[in-house]
């Protein structure tokens, strides 16, 4: 048996060269095809560019018999002790980064599902050592999108300079990366990418991210790979995602996509889709997973997360049958036929796993049914915290923004949902400067912001995206120095509300998932948060827990501790460790002391 090929080194491939490196893999390749045993080709979409049959290549009598496995190994897994030591398989390193939101991470988490389960099953920490970079982006607004710019920038640079750096032993991988842009701007600017410069490789949008193998094989061709197809039906139910953060003890599970909504600023229905839900089995199934790796806590996720509809395991019904929308509020897309709801899922959820807390994001306030409210109040493992997205306070301002409510319904709503879910916190989005805002408008907002005294808010001023309503129909006529003022007096305002807010939870006992060390004193201090998202940092120092009457021990991460609020800042509470606790025997007691008082 010939003696195998020696495994390259980076500098081993610049002695080569490019023509000697390809002529050494169309060897390898000849001695592998016979008795490979690959999983099917990946279905090519309709319309797909399909990659070309590579000619034949020579094969010299020393290379004509099988390689063994010890050179197949070299091939597939080049200079892996420089980088992590490892000693497995991997078709290429990858570096990801991901802007924007929840539902982007969650995004990458599935993208790296994918890339596994074909082969690419090696993460780096920096994209000098990468073979493939992905950036995951949002397009939201115009500075996200200068960010991803920017970071496209330095990456091309990587790419353009890696002999360079390959020489100077700034790079560890043995060939140029491979750039691809991912997620909403993916899918928003399309070719405008891949022609920039021609700093990008890949452009896969949100509903694409099953195609990528295909796409990354298609750049060693010499193409240019590019999916941007929008889907009515995917929604990645079969996908477990792989948890960027191994040691977390919360995890995102998304369980629908897109939007129908169609709000005049907003970009997500071109970006996302239109709404589709996944299977309440296919959920459930994914939670069960997360508790058995030791996960507390599952924020589920969708662009409009209380519009959940599932149609897979039940009859439909009658149009609008089931379909209940907060009083007051109108919807801009059709009254659809209707499954399982929002309510039905959660209540599920709830039930079959008690000691795991529950939250959600992003919901339209237009979706929140009596049955949404009461369940809320009547199950201990559903946080009491809901994001309630006014954008802005002036019923004009709304009307402009095609929200389908007034001003004056959405107080209701938060005056309703506070009478039926007692000590419930408000979190909200708000944008300055829409078209036509002009002062009295803002002043509105302002004072929407002092009435409901949210908890916590994502605060932006209004950056006009193409296609939408507002793009056709408005003008972008307030001056960006003005946007910026006022984001400034919003963003001042609601510091005053939230310290109140914080400064009322002094003398409570909370109770307090442990997520990690403070990582201001990260020796001394654990910081984790309380169901209405409150940050809190606490002594870690041993406590006795609450019904196993075992010894004291420190908190560690995934632990629920009593916590007795002692000060607060105006974004944490600072508190007095009491005891270790469950959820269930939480709620236990504080219905017993909430009797004791009624007496």
């Amino acid at each position: 048996m010939a003696a195998p090929l020696a495994p390259l080194t980076a500098a081993a491939v610049l002695r080569l060269g490019s023509r000697g490196l390809r002529h050494r893999h169309r060897l390898l390749l000849a001695s592998l095809r016979p008795c490979s045993s690959a999983p099917p080709p990946f279905a090519v979409p309709a319309g797909a560019r399909r990659l070309p049959t590579p000619p034949p290549p020579p094969a010299p009598r020393r290379l004509t018999r099988t390689l063994t496995a010890s050179a197949t190994t070299a091939v597939s897994e080049p200079q892996t002790d420089l980088v992590s030591g490892s000693t497995k398989s991997s078709k290429g390193r990858i570096y990801h980064e991901t802007y924007g939101c929840q539902m982007n991470i969650n995004d990458m988490e599935i993208v790296l599902s994918i890339m596994k389960n074909e082969g690419y099953d090696e993460i780096v920490p920096d994209p000098e050592s990468a073979e493939i970079i992905f950036i995951n982006t949002c397009a939201i607004r115009d500075n996200a999108e200068q960010k991803v710019w920017q970071r496209l920038n330095y990456f091309w640079f990587l790419k353009r300079e890696w002999k360079a750096n390959v020489a100077e032993g700034r790079s560890k991988s043995l060939r140029p990366p491979k750039i691809a842009v991912l997620g909403c701007m993916a899918e928003r600017l399309k070719e405008k990418i891949l022609d920039s410069d021609k700093m990008v490789d890949v452009v896969c949008g949100p509903d694409a991210y099953r195609d990528l193998p295909r796409l990354l094989q298609e750049v060693d061709y010499g193409y240019k790979g590019m999916n941007t197809l929008l889907s009515l039906e995917e929604t990645y139910a079969d996908i477990t995602p792989v948890r960027i953060s191994d040691n977390s003890v919360t995890a995102f599970v998304s369980i629908m996509r897109g939007c129908n909504n169609m709000c005049s600023f907003c970009i997500v229905p071109f970006t996302r889709g239109r709404e589709r839900s996944r299977p309440v089995s296919s959920i459930v199934r994914e939670v069960g997973e997360l508790w058995k790796a030791g996960v507390k806590e599952v924020m589920l996720l969708g662009q409009n997360v209380n519009s959940y509809n599932d149609t897979s395991e039940v009859e439909e019904l009658e149009p609008g049958q089931n379909w209940q929308l907060s009083e007051g509020f109108s919807s801009m897309c059709k009254v659809k036929n209707m499954g399982l709801r929002f309510a039905d899922l959660l209540d599920r959820l709830s039930v079959e796993y008690p000691e795991m807390r529950f939250r959600f994001t992003s919901p339209h306030p237009k979706d929140f049914p009596d049955d949404l409210l009461y369940l809320m109040r009547d199950r201990y493992n559903i946080c009491n915290l809901i994001h309630l997205p006014a954008q802005t306070g002036s019923t004009a301002v709304l009307e402009r923004m095609r929200r389908g409510y007034t001003r004056e319904a959405y107080l209701e709503l938060v005056q309703k949902i506070r009478n039926v879910v007692p000590d419930v916190g408000l979190s909200s989005d708000f944008i300055t400067g829409f078209c036509g805002e002009t002062e009295d408008e803002h002043a509105e907002t302002l004072s929407l912001v002092r009435a409901v005294g949210y908890d916590m808010a994502y605060m932006f001023a209004y950056s006009m995206r193409e296609k939408t309503h507002a793009h056709r129909n408005y003008e972008d006529d307030v001056p960006e120095d003005v946007k910026q003022r006022r984001l400034t007096e919003m963003i001042n305002t609601f510091r005053e509300t939230t310290k109140k807010n914080y400064d009322s939870q002094i003398g409570t006992v909370q109770l307090v998932l442990v997520e990690g060390p403070n990582k201001r004193a990260p020796k001394t201090e654990l910081i984790g948060k309380t169901d209405r998202g409150h940050k809190v940092s606490f002594a870690s120092v041993p406590i006795p827990h609450t019904f196993e009457g075992d010894e004291a021990r420190k908190p560690v991460i995934g632990d629920f501790v009593e916590v007795k609020i002692l000060r607060s800042s105006t974004a944490t509470l600072f508190g007095e460790p009491i005891a270790r606790t469950s959820l269930s025997i939480f709620h236990k007691n504080a219905m017993a002391e909430k009797q004791a008082i009624a007496v």
